[in-house]
């Protein structure tokens, strides 16, 4: 018989030998967790947002550009605001790096010693002064004893008092100045509410086209404040901490200005996107000048702007315009937009 004790030997040997050749010599390798097999893959560091302030409008479109050049490196966020105030407001409490506003508020701003500068100009002109169609009036004069719809604190309010004060007439006391929002001009003049109004683009011509309104005059003074409108604000602090954001920033814009400057039919298209209508934008172009080069003859227009407002009592005094104005970065953007002008002019 065969021993018992010596078959039990025999039998563990033989499981021993095939459990060793089962993990050493099978090819399948060992089977991993769901956590060990998935490779982890590096996260890509964000993209720093860069959130831009500017009106829904075709003269103030140029920021819904800048991410073309911009390239990759940050994403650029365009927040869309109504007035020049609520921009200017967003950007001093840090939720903007940059935004549009009218150089009257700029400077308002600046003589409240808000610590607010312009980097860039946005768009020159875009004003005009309308009067009922079938009111007769034909020179500012006879504005004696109406009612004026205006938007205080903007650039339309100082051409409005500029223009009745040149016209021989106290805005104070031989008018009545009424507020209305742009918005809202049309409907008022329409309806009789008011007699006249001075507002931007493109309402002007929208009540020209429409036949309740007409233009009665572009009211530029180029001896004086001449056809300048917007800049672009940005704050001391972020001037003195990151230079080279706000560089990149004023290249962009002024990029992004001249390409529309060159390529006007896109430039018109772009803007019916803000719910303009084509005819009214040809219309109006001619009486919108898209800007970003804030030369000396534009800060003088500006220096000459804020006399006026002091002469008309928006202000007790001047700012500091060599704070309020800031051309570090005018020429890097000069060479940008020159290297690119031959192939846009071409296109």
């Amino acid at each position: 018989m065969l021993n018992v004790g010596r078959l039990t030997v025999v039998l563990l040997l033989s499981l021993i030998v095939v459990a060793a050749l089962g993990t050493g010599c099978s090819r399948r390798p060992p089977q991993q967790s769901a956590v060990t097999a998935k490779r982890v893959q590096p996260s890509r560091p964000a993209k720093p947002v860069v959130r831009v302030g500017t009106w829904k409008t075709a003269q103030t479109i140029a920021p819904f550009l800048y991410d073309r050049f911009l390239g990759d490196e940050y994403r650029v966020e365009i927040k869309s605001f109504t007035n020049p105030g609520d921009q200017k407001t967003a950007l001093l409490a840090g939720s903007l790096e940059m935004c549009g506003t009218t150089i009257v508020h700029a400077i308002i701003s600046a003589a409240r010693g808000e610590p607010v500068v312009c980097v860039a100009a946005l768009c020159d002109k875009c004003s005009a002064l309308v009067v009922r169609a079938d009111s007769g009036i034909t020179d500012p004069a006879q504005l004696r004893g109406k009612t004026i719809g205006y938007v205080p604190s903007t650039m339309h309010d100082i051409l409005l008092r500029e223009t009745l004060v040149q016209a021989g007439l106290d805005p104070s006391r031989d008018v009545t100045l009424t507020r209305v929002d742009f918005f809202d001009m049309g409907q008022a003049l329409a309806s009789g509410a008011i007699d006249a109004f001075l507002s931007g683009e493109p309402y002007p011509t929208i009540a020209q086209l429409k036949g309740y309104g007409r233009i009665l005059g572009y009211p530029y003074y180029g001896e004086s404040i001449g056809t300048i409108n917007a800049g672009m604000l940005t704050t001391r602090r972020l001037i003195e901490q990151r230079p080279e954001l706000i560089q990149d920033l004023v290249t962009a814009h002024a990029l992004a200005t001249e390409y529309l400057n060159t390529h006007f039919d896109e430039w018109i298209k772009l803007a019916t996107a803000f719910g303009n209508d084509e005819q009214v934008l040809r219309k109006a172009a001619d009486n919108m000048q898209l800007t970003w080069n804030m030369d000396q003859e534009w800060i003088q227009h500006a220096k000459n702007l804020g006399k006026r407002m002091v002469a008309l009592g928006m202000i007790d005094h001047e700012p500091d315009y060599d704070q309020l104005f800031d051309t570090r970065f005018m020429e890097k953007a000069r060479r940008a937009v020159s290297a690119r002008m031959g192939k846009w002019q071409t296109e």
